[in-house]
């Protein structure tokens, strides 16, 4: 179990040391996210040791937003002085967001019906 435990945290530092080498603006931990799927990949199938690491990882994934919620409540201030500019961002962003899904969604849904229609003729 322990080398598991290692493994994510040698992709982790993989992904950080690729970032730190190349500039790329990608989370470090997102490329070593990426490191292990191809890990993954090649052997096949998760193993049963690091599917316990990983579940237990997620089980206990809530205490992994306590130091963002210490830092939000450390700078309410900060937070408060500039409430309108990051309210307009969030609702901008989701409704940027629903959007872009939405036509996504709607071309998705054109192309399968057209697949579809082509098969039966």
């Amino acid at each position: 179990m322990l080398e598991y435990i290692a493994l994510i945290l040698i992709c982790q530092l993989c992904g950080e040391l690729l970032v730190t080498a190349s500039g790329v603006g990608i989370p470090g931990p997102v490329i070593g996210m990426l490191l292990l799927f191809v890990f993954l990949l090649i052997k096949g199938a998760v193993p049963e040791g690091l599917e316990k690491v990983s579940s237990t990882l997620l089980d206990n994934l809530s205490l992994m937003f306590v130091p963002a919620g210490v830092g939000i409540m450390a700078h309410f201030e900060l937070l408060g002085a500039n409430a309108w500019p990051l309210m307009i961002a969030v609702f901008s962003s989701t409704v940027l967001t629903i959007v872009v899904t939405a036509l996504i969604m709607q071309s998705a849904s054109r192309n399968a019906s057209s697949a579809s229609s082509a098969m039966e003729d």
